[in-house]
């Protein structure tokens, strides 16, 4: 199983609710545009519209690193008004695991599956 995925969660930050949610199309946009690599790309927002889940899934490691490169810019002024955390599951390339190493991400590994 070559997929990479992502559940990126962002805990918005008071009175920037209407500001994330404005970056999302833009997001979306620019994945459907750019990127063939991009399976599944979901945001999910609570009833209060305060934290933010993405369900995502790459192709491989290769179509994470440029998706990274594709919304980087977007992905920053998301940074900015929320608090980022995330787990991502597959077999990551070492190249991935070096581009992820500062985030706050939780990385597992596939073990078995059917």
């Amino acid at each position: 199983m070559k997929n990479i995925h992502l559940i990126a969660r962002f805990h918005i930050h008071p009175g920037k609710e209407s500001e994330f949610k404005d970056l999302i199309p833009q997001c979306i946009a620019r994945v459907k545009a750019n990127e063939t690599g991009a399976e599944r790309y979901e945001w999910y927002l609570n009833e209060e519209g305060t934290v933010c889940h993405v369900l995502e899934t790459y192709k491989n490691s290769d179509a994470v690193l440029a998706h990274i490169t594709n919304v980087g810019e977007l992905l920053g002024k998301i940074f900015q008004i929320s608090d980022f955390s995330g787990d991502m599951y597959g077999n990551l390339s070492e190249e991935l695991q070096a581009a992820i190493e500062t985030l706050p991400i939780t990385r597992n590994s596939l073990y078995q599956s059917m």
